[in-house]
């Protein structure tokens, strides 16, 4: 596994560290005193930041933000600098630009079919109205089935188009945080200890592979059964099946409920032990190089030094995974909450004229939209908690 070999770097991280140190502030011990000669405490750190950064390997996150956006050109490690000099300026105007383009693809992609959909329900309400002035009424009621028919079909392939906007958000998610994750934990690990960042990185292995077999393969094919029960149930003049549909709805939310608890509770207690085993080693090396006569308090100070400026990194490396998640999470939430809030007005506008169920047809596109946001936004939950409980339980 890659992210295993990649702790064997650790080691050679901590001794480039401490050999920087030395090169840095050399020491020209004399009997009872030490000088030391320093530069720019800033300057320095920013040496050893960047010595740090450059120990990480960023070519496969690179080549999955290449595929991932292939009209804007992301390199990692120049979002980590970004976000180290406390400049979010450009990750802000990224976002911006992905509603942008969004809700303009929405717009473009989903403007004919609403207008079908619109122009049929308008003539079942025609058909509705007049119904009575036929002499059969039997030919009224099943040229009213056959157009409903007709808007079935219509929004199932319209929410299909949602769905497979959902599983390639998702598909997109999980392939950029199975690439990112090796690096955090790295840095992880070279920050805390090894002992945190391999039982985190095991955790989070669990957590892609359950976002691909739960979610992609059992909530989002019952969400689109979920659609066409909501449909088929406007089709009969009682609701038959709205018991159904409320039954699977249920249990995809309390699905998503029950996986964000498990991630939370199993990172804190993750949280609790890795870390707490960590900070005894680190303590142990701290006190024994404080304890070498002469240059134990240089060592020491040192030391502290290049495991905060580690832990700056590791923050780092953090924020930009979250800001990338972020926006791989905003791609599909637009256009699932832009559908939902068209097929919301649409079925507003055709209520007053239309029948009830042509109405609740409409209407059904935009309930399933919102439980797909639903979902989205548990995905991308879960992994920014992720980041951001690791971050914290490993600050200190």
């Amino acid at each position: 596994m890659r992210c295993s070999a990649g702790y064997k770097k650790i080691t050679g991280v901590y001794i480039g560290c401490v050999l920087i140190f030395l090169l840095l502030f050399p020491v020209v011990g004399h009997i009872g005193v030490t000088y030391c000669y320093a530069a720019d405490p800033e300057q320095e750190q920013q040496k050893i930041k960047e010595s740090i950064l450059s120990e990480f390997e960023y070519g496969e996150i690179d080549d999955s933000l290449q595929s991932l956006f292939p009209e804007k050109r992301i390199i990692f490690k120049e979002v980590i600098s970004e976000i180290l000099t406390g400049n979010l300026k450009a990750s802000a105007k990224l976002l911006s630009e992905f509603v942008r383009e969004q809700m303009f693809y929405l717009l473009q992609t989903g403007k004919k079919n609403l207008i079908h959909i619109l122009l049929i329900a308008m003539i079942a309400a025609f058909m509705n109205q007049f119904a009575g002035t036929l002499q059969n009424r039997q030919v009224a009621s099943v040229g009213f089935y056959m157009i409903y028919m007709l808007l079935a079909a219509l929004t199932v392939a319209a929410f299909d188009v949602v769905l497979k906007w959902v599983e390639s958000g998702i598909r997109n998610i999980t392939a950029f945080m199975g690439v990112f994750y090796p690096v955090y934990f790295l840095a992880v690990a070279v920050a805390k200890g090894s002992v945190t960042g391999v039982a985190f990185y095991n955790l989070v292995l669990f957590l892609i592979y359950a976002v691909e077999i739960i979610i992609g393969n059992v909530l989002l094919p019952m969400v689109r059964v979920y659609m066409i029960i909501r449909i088929l149930n406007f089709l009969g003049p009682e609701d038959t099946l709205e018991k159904l549909s409320e039954f699977l709805e249920i249990v995809i939310r309390w699905t998503l409920k029950t996986a964000l608890a498990c991630v939370i509770g199993a990172n804190l207690i993750q949280g609790m032990i890795s870390p707490a085993i960590d900070t005894v080693k680190r303590s142990t090396v701290l006190k024994g190089a404080e304890a070498i006569p002469g240059i134990g308090n240089l060592l020491g100070g040192m030391t502290e030094v290049a495991l905060g400026t580690a832990v700056l990194v590791k923050n780092g490396i953090g924020m930009a995974g979250a800001v990338i998640c972020i926006a791989l999470c905003v791609i599909p939430l637009v256009q699932t909450a832009g559908t939902a809030l068209l097929y919301k007005f649409a079925a507003a506008m055709i209520q007053p004229v239309s029948d009830e169920r042509v109405t609740g047809c409409v209407e059904a596109v935009g309930e399933g939209c919102q439980i797909l946001m639903q979902i989205v936004f548990t995905v991308g939950v879960l992994f920014l908690l992720t980041i951001a409980i690791v971050a914290a339980v490993t600050n200190a």
